[in-house]
This record gives C-alpha cells, sequence and structure tokens, in this order.
C-alpha cells in the first residue's frame, strides 16, 4: 500500500495569455525540456486560429475545443476470476482536460505534411467545431464505455 498521494504540482500560467489551460498545453506539447519551442508552436497555432477565426478569440476557440473534446468515460480493465473486463468509470475533470490535451497533441502530430503549428491550429479549429479526429476519439471511447455498461458492477 502507498504511504501518502502525490501532492499537486501548481502549473505555471502562461506569459501572453495568463490562463494556467494554456500553460498546461504548452507543457503537453514540450519535448525534451524545450519549452520556447512548444511556446512558439501554441502561439503560433493561436495567431493561426486568430486569422481563420475572426470573430472569435483564439482562447475562447482552444477552451471550445478543450471542452468537446473531453471525455466523461473511460474503461479500465478488470480482473474477476480470470477472466478480464472493461469496465466503464467516470473521469475526474483534471484527468479530462489531461486526456483531451494529450488526444490534441496526438492527432495534430499524425497530421502529416505540415507544419506543427499548423496541424494544432487545424486539431484545435475542428474540435472547437466539433468535428475532427480528437472528437472522433471521445465519441469511440464513449461508445466503448456504453457497450459494456453490463459491467459496471465491477466498479471499485
Amino acid at each position: 500500500m502507498r504511504r501518502r498521494k502525490a501532492e499537486k504540482r501548481q502549473i505555471v500560467p502562461d506569459v501572453k495569455y495568463n490562463s494556467e489551460l494554456v500553460g498546461r498545453m504548452i507543457n503537453t506539447i514540450m519535448q525534451c525540456g524545450k519549452k520556447s519551442i512548444a511556446q512558439g508552436i501554441v502561439y503560433g497555432a493561436f495567431d493561426l486560429i486568430k486569422k481563420k477565426k475572426k470573430d472569435m478569440e483564439p482562447l475562447e476557440v482552444f477552451l471550445q475545443a478543450i471542452e468537446n473534446v473531453k471525455p466523461k468515460l473511460e474503461v479500465k480493465s478488470r480482473r474477476v476470476g480470470g477472466a478480464t473486463y472493461q469496465v466503464p468509470v467516470e473521469i475526474d475533470s483534471e484527468r479530462q482536460v489531461a486526456i483531451a490535451m494529450r488526444w490534441i497533441r496526438k492527432y495534430s502530430m499524425a497530421r502529416k505534411g505540415r507544419s506543427m503549428k499548423d496541424a494544432l491550429a487545424t486539431e484545435i479549429l475542428d474540435a472547437s467545431d466539433n468535428t475532427g479526429t480528437a472528437v472522433k476519439k471521445k465519441e469511440d471511447t464513449h461508445k466503448m464505455a456504453q457497450a459494456n455498461k453490463a459491467f459496471a458492477h465491477y466498479k471499485w
């Protein structure tokens, strides 16, 4: 058994928008500790969003995208008597945001033949319009949880 729970670190808000959520997105994009490059990618994507959606602020578009990608349920594997069941469980809000950001990053990186700024901007715009691969992943996750609702009583 574990001794104590790991305490949550305070996420530093980003410089430009003073938003903790944008700071978390920069940290999600960052690889090998190169934060300035990650900031360049995220801010570049926000500039592209500003050009494409003149009527909305890029931060609003980003928040809408995160809201549309956040999964409410996921399945976890549980072993019961030699059989493994996919048990649907609800996700807490912190994890919902983390998963949403991870999926946006993953499917932005999967868009080949364009810069990361461009791919990230496109994925965020698609997610804010409730289309795109990250939103499809959320829907698939919810379908999986719905299909395995019969095993919900194994949740503990």
